[in-house]
C-alpha cells in the first residue's frame, strides 16, 4: 500500500515538473562611471567602478485550455547601491495570467508609464543612462528592491494585438489603510493610475504615449508622456519625446525624490545610426527642460554614446552633460543571458 502511495505521489510530482517551465534570465554589466563634482558619491570621488548582476526567476505553467499562469522574482546586486550594494536583494513577487493577447499582473507589476515603449529611448552606452532625456517626474515602476511598505499592491493589464499594445496599471501604496494619515516623502499616500499605448506603423514609425495620475503616490502629481521615432533607413532612426514632469521627481546626480515648484516640460530629440559594419551603433540626444528648480544651471542637456556588438555582449560608452552643467561619462561591458 505504501509503495503504491509513494509511486502515485512521485508520478503526480513528476507530471507537475514536466508541465512547469522555470527559467532564469537577466544580465550583467560592469565598467567605470565618472560624474563631475562627485555627484553620485555625496561630493567625494568623481570616478567609481559600478557593476550590476540581475537574475529574473520565472516560473510558468499552462492549463489544458491554453491559459498561461506565471510568477516572477528578481535577484539583483548593484555596486554602491544603498539597498542592494552589500549583497543581492530579492524583491516583491509578481503573479500573472495570459490568454489570447491579454495579460493581467498582480503584485509587483510592470506599471504602464514605466513600460511605455519610447520613454527611455534616449539612453546611451552600456549603462543605458540619460541624464537629460529621461523623465524627471516620480512614478511607480517594477521594483528590484524590497518594498518600503509590505502593504503595497499593484494590478496591471496588458493587451497586445498585431502592432498595438495597450497597458493600464493601478498601484495602491497602502491597501490596508494603516498608514493613511502618515507622510510619504512629505505627502499623504495616494493611489496611482497609469495608462500607456504603443503602436508601430509599417515597421518604420513608432508611436508611444502614457500618463500617470497621482504618480508615485503624490496627490495631484501627474506625469504625461508622448513620443515618436521614425526609421529613416535600415541604419538610422530619429525620435522626439515630450514629457510633462510635474512637481515631484529626481534631479540628475542627486539621489532621492525632490519637491520643487515645477519640474517643467522636457523635449528630447534623439537618434542612432548603425555603421556599415553592422556592429557599431552611434547614438545621441539633446534635451530642453523649462522647469523652475534652483539646482538647474541651464535649460539644455545633451549626450553622445556608442555601442559595439560582440555577439552575445556589447561594449559601450557615453559622454553627457546634465542640467547642472556637470559632465558625466561611462564605459563598460554588458552581456545578457
Amino acid at each position: 500500500m505504501k509503495k503504491a502511495l509513494f509511486a502515485t505521489t512521485a508520478l503526480v510530482l513528476s507530471a507537475g515538473v514536466a508541465a512547469a517551465d522555470v527559467t532564469i534570465s537577466g544580465y550583467g554589466r560592469t565598467g567605470v562611471q565618472y560624474y563631475e563634482d562627485g555627484a553620485l558619491t555625496g561630493g567625494f570621488n568623481d570616478s567609481q567602478v559600478i557593476s550590476r548582476l540581475r537574475m529574473n526567476i520565472d516560473a510558468s505553467t499552462s492549463t489544458d485550455n491554453g491559459v498561461d499562469f506565471g510568477a516572477r522574482f528578481r535577484l539583483q546586486w548593484d555596486q554602491n547601491n544603498g539597498s542592494r550594494g552589500t549583497d543581492a536583494s530579492t524583491n516583491a513577487g509578481k503573479l500573472y495570467v495570459t490568454s489570447q493577447g491579454l495579460t493581467v499582473e498582480v503584485g509587483n507589476v510592470d506599471t504602464a508609464l514605466d513600460s511605455a515603449g519610447l520613454i527611455y529611448a534616449s539612453e546611451l552606452g552600456a549603462f543605458d543612462r540619460s541624464v537629460g532625456g529621461n523623465a524627471l517626474g516620480a512614478f511607480f515602476a517594477y521594483e528590484s528592491s524590497p518594498y518600503s511598505s509590505p502593504n503595497r499592491v499593484g494590478i496591471a493589464a496588458i493587451y497586445s494585438i498585431d502592432d498595438l499594445t495597450v497597458r493600464a496599471s493601478y498601484v495602491d501604496p497602502d491597501q490596508t489603510g494603516a498608514f493613511e494619515d502618515s507622510a510619504f516623502w512629505g505627502e499623504p499616500l495616494e493611489e496611482e493610475f497609469s495608462v500607456a499605448i504603443d503602436y508601430t506603423w509599417n515597421g518604420v514609425l513608432e508611436l508611444s504615449a502614457a500618463a500617470a495620475l497621482n504618480a508615485a503616490g503624490y496627490d495631484d502629481h501627474d506625469v504625461y508622456f508622448v513620443g515618436a521615432r521614425y526609421a529613416v533607413s535600415e541604419q538610422a532612426r530619429i525620435g522626439l519625446n515630450y514629457i510633462d514632469n510635474g512637481d515631484v521627481g529626481s534631479i540628475p546626480g542627486i539621489v532621492g525624490p525632490n519637491t520643487v515648484s515645477d519640474f517643467g516640460k522636457t523635449i528630447v530629440l534623439y537618434g542612432d545610426y548603425t555603421l556599415l559594419d553592422g556592429l557599431t551603433n552611434i547614438e545621441a540626444y539633446i534635451a530642453n527642460n523649462d522647469g523652475d528648480w534652483t539646482q538647474k544651471e541651464t535649460d539644455n542637456a545633451f549626450g553622445i554614446g556608442v555601442n559595439y556588438d560582440l555577439g552575445g555582449a556589447r561594449l559601450g560608452a557615453s559622454l553627457q552633460r546634465d542640467y547642472q552643467e556637470r559632465v558625466t561619462a561611462d564605459m563598460g561591458v554588458r552581456f545578457d543571458f
